[in-house]
């Protein structure tokens, strides 16, 4: 692999080149906090320096003679096509943007002679076409409004979360650098300095490897969630003309945004339930995938079902098939469990109950492009349901047992057609009551362990949940004379 380290200043990191923002990269997320500890590092060297040389004229000579250099961090690149993308060190880049664009507004009320100088560290010339060096092409406004000197309120941020960091960080580098620049001699000076010795190690990859650098360099420093390293070690893979062209990262950023709407980082827990869902065979082998999925994927054994690594053909039915798919199905999920749906009422009460285990389970029935769908969901959602009703009201509900008993139902409701599905359900569920019970029972519900169950006994949450749907339950039960035990367990003081 061939990595060619380049040292430069600031003044050299912009000068020529544009940094277009690659895929890997998440959106500008650095808030007040890491920009203002990079400031208070910035300026404790220059301070005590400042202070023992205030005398010196603020020129290049005394400053690089004077002013001891200090190293800002490593930043990753590769050129493809001729453009040079960032692969790691986009939140510092962005914020010495920033930094720059608040010494440029300075420059100009001191009537500095480096205004000249900073406002070409923003932007210039590629050709005969004019671009700021960081090339944020999706918030360009924010740029051109900050160039242009315009008020912040008056700056859209409707492009997204980048462009809101970006304002309220400038708006902190502002205060930051009118408190400590109190003049023109000190604020010159301070400009040699940040231009000529703060110095940043560019690292040029070659595309190969480019996944592999990223994954090392965000786990050993600032850590990235895992979907955030997996998509770079998918995207990776593929040309970037074709990416663009098959709009792949579109894709992917469409569907991790519509499941990270309902939280934050919730797609890491869809790819672990689908990942369950999918390809565990008991409850042990899923914890597998309870940290690092990211990594397990591309283990051998994952590897030979999945075929994703070093595969970009497979990479991109993936992303238009297994992925687009079950994160809109995890989604559709997601909604139902906010109100009442008509075809799947269950999925709401799964929720009430805290019974997350749906959406593995509804993800292990359904195929990609399932056309029994909503048959599938009504059927697993109220199967759950009224498994855990049942153990709850027979004496038999044990927590860790239900979660391995869950892992095993999941294995074999794997792509089960809908008409299945209450059976395996009924199978699991008097398989569990004899466990708990050291029974050997024949059906579902038995009257000796129902009526010997006290109301002491059960979670209050539940019995509420209860009160609501005892007619739901009664339906089997009432042929076993249980109804009006029922109404009087669930309505006992």
């Amino acid at each position: 692999m061939e990595i060619q380290p380049d040292k430069q200043n600031i003044d050299q990191t912009f000068a020529t080149t544009i940094y277009f923002i690659d895929f890997y990269q998440r959106d500008y997320k650095w808030t007040n906090e890491p920009v203002k500890r990079l400031l208070d590092d910035i300026f404790y060297q220059f301070e005590d320096t400042y202070a023992a040389h205030e005398e010196l004229e603020p020129n290049r000579e005394n400053v690089n003679d004077k002013y001891p250099w200090y190293y800002l961090n490593t930043y990753v690149t590769n050129m493809v096509g001729g453009r040079v993308f960032v692969v790691d060190g986009q939140q510092r880049l962005t914020t010495l943007t920033l930094i720059l664009f608040s010494l440029l507004k300075m420059a100009k009320e001191l009537d500095s002679e480096t205004a000249g100088w900073l406002k070409t560290k923003i932007s210039g010339y590629s050709g005969t076409k004019h671009q700021f060096w960081m090339n944020h092409e999706k918030h360009i406004q924010v740029f051109e409004g900050l160039l242009s000197g315009k008020e912040l309120n008056k700056i859209s941020a409707e492009s997204g979360i980048s462009a809101v960091n970006m304002l309220g960080n400038y708006n902190l580098i502002e205060t930051e650098l009118t408190d400590r620049l109190t003049d023109q001699h000190k604020f010159d000076t301070f400009v040699h300095y940040f231009l000529f010795r703060l110095v940043l190690i560019n690292l040029s990859v070659d595309t190969k490897h480019v996944p592999m650098v990223f994954e090392v360099i965000n786990d050993r420093g600032v850590r990235l969630k895992p979907y955030e390293i997996l998509k770079g070690k998918l995207l990776g893979q593929i040309d970037k003309l074709e990416l663009e062209q098959g709009k792949f990262n579109e894709t992917w950023e469409t569907q991790v945004s519509a499941v990270n709407a309902f939280n934050e980082d919730e797609i890491d827990n869809f790819f672990r339930h689908w990942l369950k869902a999918k390809f565990s065979e008991t409850r042990n082998a899923g914890k597998r995938f309870d940290a690092d999925y990211h990594r397990e994927i591309f283990k051998s054994d994952m590897n030979d079902q999945l075929e994703l690594d070093h595969n970009p053909a497979e990479v991109k039915a993936f992303l238009n098939g297994s992925f687009k798919y079950y994160t809109s199905l995890y989604c559709k999920i997601w909604v139902r469990t906010k109100e009442l749906s008509s075809s799947s009422p269950a999925v709401f009460y799964n929720d009430l109950n805290d019974l997350d285990s749906q959406f593995m389970l509804i993800m292990s029935a359904c195929s990609v492009n399932d056309t029994e769908e909503e048959l599938k969901i009504g059927a697993v959602s109220s199967g759950l349901d009224r498994m855990f009703a049942f153990l709850q009201l027979q004496g038999a509900y044990n927590s860790n047992d239900f979660a391995v008993r869950l892992s095993q139902l999941s294995t074999d409701l794997r792509d089960a057609k809908a008409e299945l599905i209450r059976g395996l359900f009924d199978k699991h569920l008097i398989e569990e009551l004899n466990l708990q019970r050291s029974q050997d029972l024949a059906t579902p519900v038995n009257f000796s362990l129902f009526s010997s169950m006290s109301v002491d006994r059960l979670p209050k949450r539940f019995t509420r949940y209860l009160l609501g749907r005892v007619d739901e339950f009664i339906a089997e039960g009432s042929k076993l004379e249980m109804k009006q035990p029922l109404k009087q367990l669930v309505t006992a003081p």
